[in-house]
């Protein structure tokens, strides 16, 4: 194994910045190589001490420094790989700094690049240092005036943080634009973009009467589909300003998409930089879910101007202090937005399926890392989604009128300031009747807790038992109790919910407890004669725990039937296809042949009377929580549920079959809603559509894992005749189930249509990459030579090599170890030019342990592969290192 040395940055050793920069002038003479940059800094000591001042700088050309107007002495110059070392400098100076950097040699899409050959930037978390040299990290707040020098011919739009304060032409055929940010900002906040691109505007009037001008910046082909993210915007803006009384403080905001992005978008202040996935959409291209990405994502980084830019973060080790509460503050709109029991399904689904695998292997850390080797690598669900998590229980705990009196405290407080989490919870400790010392586990102790709840009946009492487990994860074994926040309700046996009172109880039918202690038991009157009833446990999601507790099948059904909580409605069909799914793997497993199987009779009409609800022939439920209801649990979720030794082939076989046998029960009922539910009229984004397109597209889905040409054929004529993508793709997604004639014309002709449309083949490459057959190289090498397909683009590297490896299970785990070895290959080129997203993917590797000695053998040689480089980046050797210990 290759020896290397790794740099681990530690919380604990934080210190103050020895230097503060109080003003930076920068101007830049753009161009694709030798961009020449100079920058003045305003310098000044903090505090008292003779230690030189530090400037980061990466892959920069240094020309000249000068002190005051005069070059300064080379012994003062300490130049080194990473940057440099000034000594000898008064207490206040003005130090200029002229370097060159090469935006079109930059693929690491870090810094200052190039996109379809316009220039932009990404400096988060340490970009800045690869534009000038500078003291790159978050606690030194800047005030920032720019200027930008360009061809005009080429890069007619020049744009920077802040405000216009002044343009015009030169005389050589370029001209100059200056933006001027009156707010102190971090120089990860720092962006520029120039080049040729055309633009919508739009006005917001904020609540003190003020105008703002809004403009999305796009590349000039894609002009005609920036509207709903021009709405989002707007949207986002009142809702904000509506919601916690935050208003936008500069005169301008301007949006620009980009092709070539490592992440969604970024939050620069008063010029947010997209990925254009996140902006690009009309309703020919863009489907029901790539609008409410627009408007989440677009909402997301606009919240940050006070969650993030106005109060930002000290060090990296706050990062959640910025996103978690983001996060959270972007879930709560987009439930205004739309559905908010859709909303939490879909928040919980992705906690489940991606941030406690995370949480559970060698990735894991808590929502405050306490050291990291690359901060790149801790841009984690762990870090965004939990965090989100952990806000929401500060408001659950609080109750809203009291959360929204700490956030106006915590922003009135800290304005203008780098802080940290400590800062917000004692803010929020404020407001609080509870133990916040206790509740502070929950950022710094990684794993995800085990609340195990049991049930008894003493006389006509209710007694139930809880008891928390901690697991031991990276490195904390401590099993000290976390403070939880739980939702409770209990229904008899036919559907009806019961008043719980008593000591424990206040009469009503649904309570929220707050859990303290490893075992405690809590007591509740029922009227006399009563059965042991059902318990609906951790209602709306209340906390990130896992619930174990002895559900049977009849127990489930009448939850997913009687519960008022709609999201523990949800959680109940779906534990109750789990439970029928894992009975028939391990049946499988131990008796190593498959079982005859039937559909169980409860599952059977629990999925009956969804249709039917939906249908509008029995109640009238909302099409899209029963088409959230009717998906079922994908292979890698089930698969969490097998500690060791994960069937990958039998999850894969029990999932199929339990979809036909669903299918084949219920066909007429999926016809009948497939026709009902038609929308007509065009297409429009709004909760109504929305939902009858997305059950629509599950009763498709399930008539077409039969085989049977009519409902292909139905499939086919969607895929032809639908106005919208949505329904187009939700078809060809349907068709997808079988490989037919049908299916492969379809995909083919799919291809040949939209093969000039990027972000459209982005589906079409995952739709692809999902139903690549095991040990099928020849297909995965025809895609990868795809001319819509390009290695270095994220977004096709996301689609195809990510979709393959984590959305299609059976042929990534393949047992001869070909999908291992495939996607490590490209993970290998991919490191040569953009660590990021090399080592984004790798993590897909990192819960080796828990597969069969065959394929855990394969999946550790490809992680020993890819660090015994020589260049291994520093980025990836974390990853597969971590994974490998």
């Amino acid at each position: 194994m290759t020896e290397r040395q790794s740099h681990i940055v530690r919380l604990a050793d934080y210190r103050p910045p020895n230097y503060l920069i109080d003003h930076v002038d920068l101007t830049f003479e753009l161009a694709a190589r030798g961009t020449r940059v100079e920058s003045t800094l305003t310098v000044r000591r903090n505090g008292s001490h003779d230690e030189p001042l530090w400037l980061d700088g990466d892959e920069l050309t240094l020309e000249s420094i000068a002190l005051d107007g005069e070059s300064l002495a080379k012994e003062q110059v300490d130049q080194r790989e990473n940057g440099l070392s000034i000594s000898g400098l008064p207490d206040q100076c003005r130090l200029t700094v002229v370097c060159r950097v090469d935006p079109v040699d930059n693929t690491t899409l870090d810094g200052l690049y190039q996109s379809s050959g316009n220039f932009c930037t990404q400096c988060e978390a340490q970009g800045f240092r690869r534009i000038t040299f500078f003291p790159d990290r978050p606690d030194v707040l800047s005030r920032y005036r720019v200027t930008l020098i360009a061809d005009k011919s080429t890069c007619p739009v020049l744009l920077s943080n802040g405000n216009p304060v002044e343009s015009r032409d030169l005389e050589d055929g370029r001209h100059l634009a200056i933006w001027e940010d009156p707010h102190p900002k971090p120089s990860y906040l720092f962006a520029l973009v120039a080049g040729d691109l055309k633009s919508i505007h739009d006005q917001f009037t904020t609540c003190s009467g003020r105008t703002i001008d809004l403009g999305i910046y796009v590349e000039p082909h894609n002009i005609d589909r920036c509207d709903h993210a021009m709405r989002s915007l707007i949207k986002s803006m009142a809702w904000d300003e509506e919601t916690y009384g935050r208003e936008y403080d500069l005169d301008v905001f301007n949006i620009v998409a980009v092709d070539d992005f490592n992440m969604g978008a970024m939050e620069n202040k008063g010029l947010n930089v997209f990925n254009s996935k996140f902006i690009l959409a009309r309703s020919e291209t863009a489907t029901d879910h790539d609008y409410e990405g627009i408007e989440s994502v677009v909402a997301h980084e606009y919240f940050h101007n006070w969650s993030g830019n106005r109060v930002t973060c000290r060090d990296w080790f706050q990062l959640s202090l910025k996103e978690g509460f983001t996060v959270f503050r972007d879930q709560e709109f987009s439930a205004d937005m739309g559905s908010r029991a859709v909303k939490r399904i879909e928040e919980v689904n992705l906690l489940r399926q991606v941030q406690f695998p995370e949480d559970a292997g060698p990735q894991a850390h808590p929502v405050q890392p306490k050291e990291y080797e690359q901060i790149n690598n801790f841009y984690t669900a762990t870090v965004y989604n939990k965090g989100a998590e952990v806000v929401r229980m500060w408001h659950n705990l609080l109750g809203w009128d009291a959360f929204r009196r700490g956030t106006d405290r915590y922003f009135e407080r800290f304005d203008g300031q780098a802080v940290t989490i400590e800062d917000f919870i004692d803010t929020m400790a404020e407001q609080a009747d509870f133990d916040t010392a206790q509740f502070r586990r929950w950022y710094d102790r990684a794993g995800t807790p085990n609340v195990h709840v049991s049930k008894r009946l003493e006389g006509d009492e209710l007694v139930v038992d809880f008891r928390q487990e901690v697991p031991a994860v990276a490195g904390q074994d401590d099993d000290e109790p976390f403070l939880i926040p739980l939702g409770l309700a209990a229904f008899d046996r036919d559907g009806h919910p019961v008043a719980l009172g008593g000591p424990d109880g206040n009469g009503e039918q649904a309570l929220t407890l707050v859990l303290a202690k490893t075992e405690e038991s809590r007591r509740y009157s029922l009227p006399a004669g009563s059965d042991l009833p059902v318990l609906s446990l951790n209602r709306g999601f209340t906390a990130p725990v896992k619930i174990e507790h002895d559900y049977d099948a009849a127990d489930l059904a009448l939850l997913a039937s009687a519960d008022t909580d709609e999201f523990n409605r949800w959680d109940a069909y779906q534990r109750l296809v789990m439970k029928t799914l894992v009975e028939r793997v391990g049946e499988a497993e131990a008796h190593g042949e498959w079982p005859e199987t039937r559909l169980p009779d409860g599952l059977s009409e629990a999925f009956g009377r969804l249709l039917h609800s939906a249908a509008g022939t029995q109640g009238g439920a909302d099409p899209r929580f029963v088409a959230e209801c009717l998906t079922l649990p994908s292979e890698n979720y089930i698969a969490e549920q097998f500690t060791q030794d994960v069937p990958v082939d039998a999850i894969h076989q029990a999932r199929v079959e339990l979809r036909e046998q669903l299918a084949n029960e219920w066909s007429q009922t999926l016809v009948l809603v497939f026709e009902k539910l038609a929308v007509d009229g065009g297409y429009r984004f709004d909760g109504v559509d929305v939902g009858r397109r997305s059950l629509r597209a599950q009763a498709l889905t399930y008539l077409n894992a039969l085989d049977h040409p009519a409902w292909r054929r139905l499939a086919v004529e969607q895929v032809r005749e639908a106005d919208n993508m949505t329904e187009r793709f939700n078809a060809l997604t349907a068709l997808s189930l079988r490989a037919t004639d049908e299916r492969d014309e379809a995909l083919e002709s799919f291809a040949s249509e939209w093969q000039d449309d990027p972000l459209v083949m982005d589906k079409w490459l995952a739709l692809r990459a999902r139903i690549v057959e095991p040990d099928d190289m020849e297909t995965l090498a025809a895609l990868e030579a795809h001319p819509s397909f390009s290695i270095r683009n994220p977004n096709r590297v996301r689609s195809l090599i990510g979709t393959f490896s984590r959305g299609n299970p059976v042929a990534f785990h393949a047992a001869t170890g070909s999908g291992y070895r495939w996607v490590a290959d490209k993970i290998i080129e991919i490191d040569g030019f953009n660590p990021q997203i090399s080592a984004r993917m790798a993590t897909v590797f990192s819960r080796w342990r828990r597969y069969d000695g065959g394929r855990a053998d394969r999946m550790r040689g490809e992680l020993e592969r890819m660090l015994d480089r020589v260049d291994c980046s520093p980025d990836l050797a974390e990853i597969a290192g971590k994974a490998l210990k």
